[in-house]
């Protein structure tokens, strides 16, 4: 008989188990212990003067009991208090036994098994250490990974990594009584793989069966996985009655690919798919879908999106953009977004770069676009490239001078107005003169142009040029002093600012316009040399702009407040013009502010004001109060003399307990009207999510689109919903919107 100890401690080192119990050459035994053994004592010190890796496969099994028989060679049983450690597994049970015929441990009454992390509860529990192959019987689990919980007639074990669940319940709530569940015939649960594959489920939700599936999968941590996604249904105001099943490929950690049917009830079956990359040297997305025989139009329809950006080798990159659509009225019957609905240029561009040093490169380039018309409010359109050549330079601080130089030779092309080349040469010397207190910037720059038209006018020359020299000078001062702004002390700037520019007169009435415009007039424009835009017009100037700026700073820089006011002043009638008169002797007024009044509240307004007619040309004011996250209400004015006027409320607010409210309203106070709105509500449960959002906005000025989503977020498992995704909506829509479930 064994010797009576205050405990039996067997300590086995797999695979030499049986050696170790076989030099025990005694008869069947029973040994009763003596005293109460505090094993979990030992257990955390034995752990701390001897660490072992969870993933090590030759780690002892150590086994503690009150009470020990068995006979070597065959088996081995434990009593009372049994734990079974080995490595990253412990087991407790009121009783167990090694048989070694099978290598394995089984363990009966009040079984329970920790394995790295996870949690596993049940009757009885049959497991080969070794191999970690075994099962549990009526018995329950909780995953660390996931924080997810169940119940199982039977779990199997397969190795360290995958066990299978027969006939159990899966969820992320906690308790015994959870708010939603799945229940399943069978449930793969890969740690390895990081997914978890529901074989024959009901989804459950308050007690109601609300969906059911032959196979379901889901990720274990929250990362990406192959599989099904959640269905999308919905409905729309154009398309009625929606249905989608989406298909998600995880090629790989930087590439995915995702194919998604959906069934549009007025129009027939549109296909689509998206495909997404990401490389150290290259990445891109590209969206292709489509419908065959469009029930409304009696046409096949389509849109494609493709961005690319790609470093070929060192010095040389690739890119481009492109976007296409069957016809005009393509976004405005398959989207539900205000933002894609009024796209009405379509940009198509490839360029590639060549970058051989720091200071220069050439970019070949073609660019056209393709316009969507709307014949309430149709557009010109705007030249093609096809192609450009560009070529940029510049140096900093070259014996205290910085230079520059663009050059660019471009092909114009338009079905229905004038053709021809143009090549563009802007060098550019400055001299910066910059001190803690002021700064002085001289500037001398030249803009030559040279023309060859292609199907100019009968009797008008097809070859021109123009040269359009400019001086500039910037300078500025800054002051500072100590003051006090909202009850803190902060320090105060005041910073007045000068740029004067001078562009002779040179007459370009006879130069083609392939891209020029007037410039929008802004704190960032009033500093340029050139009221124009592209390269086709230099203004003429004489002219001076005054600017004063004010900052407010905490002590560690950041700004509470700024305020701004500038203003030009004309010595000489600018003559160059396109299709408008200019003879004032000033520009309009324009002033800025912003500031952070608290934490929680921030504010800002911009307004421009011609002194001449004593009257507001645009302005905007808006003003933002955020007290914590998830709270959050936005209003805004935005104004534009005989064009535009609205104002924009936005907010997500909590209104009860677990309840918040969505919304916006953007008011056409000129159309008495909505021009985009949105209202919803979102609930938060310790497992869950809901939202229901309603979305309306203009598609013209004649015609609107309208649709709705509700979605059930469950953690750790899916999103489920009808219409499109409502927290992309929500995100765009409302500024500092912050959805429900993030932490």
């Amino acid at each position: 008989m064994f010797p009576t100890i205050p405990a039996i401690l067997v300590s086995v080192l797999v695979p030499a188990f049986y050696s170790q119990v076989q030099a025990q050459t005694l008869p069947p035994f029973t040994g009763p212990a003596t005293q109460q053994f505090d094993f979990e004592q030992d257990r955390l010190g034995r752990q701390q003067t001897n660490p072992l890796r969870a993933d090590d496969k030759d780690a002892p099994t150590v086994v503690r009991a009150e009470q020990t028989f068995g006979r070597p060679e065959r088996d081995i049983q434990f009593q009372d208090n049994v734990e079974i450690v080995k490595g990253g597994t412990t087991m407790t049970s009121d009783k167990a036994s090694y048989s070694f015929i099978d290598d394995e441990f089984a363990a009966s009454g009040k079984v329970r098994m920790d394995r790295y992390g996870d949690c596993y509860k049940g009757d009885s529990l049959h497991l080969q250490l070794s191999t970690s192959f075994g099962n549990l019987i009526n018995g329950s689990y909780k995953l660390l990974k996931s924080n997810a919980q169940g119940e199982a007639e039977r779990i199997d074990f397969l190795d360290d990594e995958r066990s299978i669940v027969h006939n159990g319940t899966y969820s992320t709530c906690d308790g015994p009584d959870p708010d939603w569940y799945l229940r399943t015939n069978t449930l793969d649960l890969d740690s390895g793989l990081d997914v978890g594959v529901a074989g024959r489920s009901v989804l459950y939700f308050m007690g109601t069966p609300i969906l059911a599936t032959p196979s379901l999968s889901f990720p274990l941590s929250g990362a990406r996985h192959s599989g099904f996604l959640p269905p999308v249904v919905g409905a729309s105001s154009s398309g009625g009655a929606e249905f989608g099943l989406p298909y998600y490929f995880n090629i790989a950690p930087n590439r995915d690919f995702t194919l998604y049917p959906k069934f549009i009830a007025k129009r027939g079956l549109q296909l689509g798919a998206e495909a997404r990359y990401l490389d150290p040297s290259y990445r891109g997305e590209t969206t292709i879908e489509g419908i065959l025989d469009d029930k409304v139009t009696k046409s096949n329809r389509y849109a494609i999106t493709s961005v690319h950006e790609q470093t070929l080798m060192p010095g040389l990159a690739l890119a481009w953009n492109y976007n296409a659509a069957s016809d005009d009225n393509y976004p405005a019957d398959f989207s539900n977004s205000i933002t894609k609905t009024s796209q009405r240029l379509l940009l198509r561009d490839l360029s590639l770069t060549y970058a051989p040093a720091s200071f220069w490169n050439v970019t070949f380039r073609t660019t056209n676009y393709q316009v969507l018309q709307d014949v309430t409010a149709p557009i010109a359109r705007p030249y093609d490239r096809l192609p450009q050549l560009q070529l940029h330079a510049e140096q900093y601080d070259v014996m205290g001078f910085d230079w520059s130089l663009d050059t660019t030779l471009t092909r114009f092309w338009h079905p229905d107005l004038l053709r021809g080349d143009r090549l563009v040469v802007n060098p550019k010397l400055s001299l910066p003169l910059v001190q803690p207190g002021y700064f002085v910037i001289p500037q001398i720059s030249l803009h030559a142009a040279n023309y060859q038209l292609a199907n100019q006018i009968a009797g008008q020359p097809s070859g021109m040029q123009s040269v359009v020299p400019t001086f500039a000078i910037d300078s500025g001062l800054v002051f500072e002093r100590q003051s006090n702004l909202f009850g803190q002390p902060v320090t105060q700037t005041l910073e007045p600012r000068l740029f004067y520019v001078r562009t002779p007169y040179v007459d370009q009435s006879a130069l083609p316009n392939f891209d020029s415009g007037d410039a929008d007039f802004n704190f960032s424009q009033i500093f340029s040399t050139n009221r124009f835009t592209g390269d086709d017009r230099v203004g003429d100037s004489n002219q001076i702009t005054a600017a004063l700026v004010s900052r407010y700073l905490e002590m560690d820089g950041e700004e509470l407040m700024r305020l701004a006011i500038g203003q030009r002043f004309y010595f000489n009638t600018q003559r160059v013009t396109l299709d408008t008169t200019f003879a004032p002797s000033r520009s309009d007024l324009l002033l800025a502010a912003t500031a952070k009044v608290s934490k929680s509240l921030t504010a800002d307004a911009a307004l421009q004001f011609s002194q001449s007619s004593n009257q507001s040309v645009q302005a905007s004011y808006g003003v933002r109060w955020q007290p914590e996250p998830k709270k959050v209400l936005n209003l805004a004015y935005r104004f534009q003399r005989d064009t535009l006027e609205q104002i924009d409320i936005s907010g997500q607010w909590p209104v009860a307990d677990r309840w918040y409210a969505v919304g916006r309203s953007n008011y056409s106070l000129m159309d008495k009207k909505i021009v985009d709105g949105l209202v919803g509500f979102e609930y938060k449960a310790d497992c869950w999510a809901l939202r229901f959002v309603l979305q309306r906005f203009a598609i013209n000025s004649v015609s609107n689109n309208s649709g709705f989503s509700i979605q059930l977020e469950l953690s750790g498992l899916a999103r489920l919903g009808v219409g499109n995704n409502p927290i992309e909506a929500l995100k765009r829509n409302i500024s500092g919107y912050q959805a429900i479930s993030e932490r």
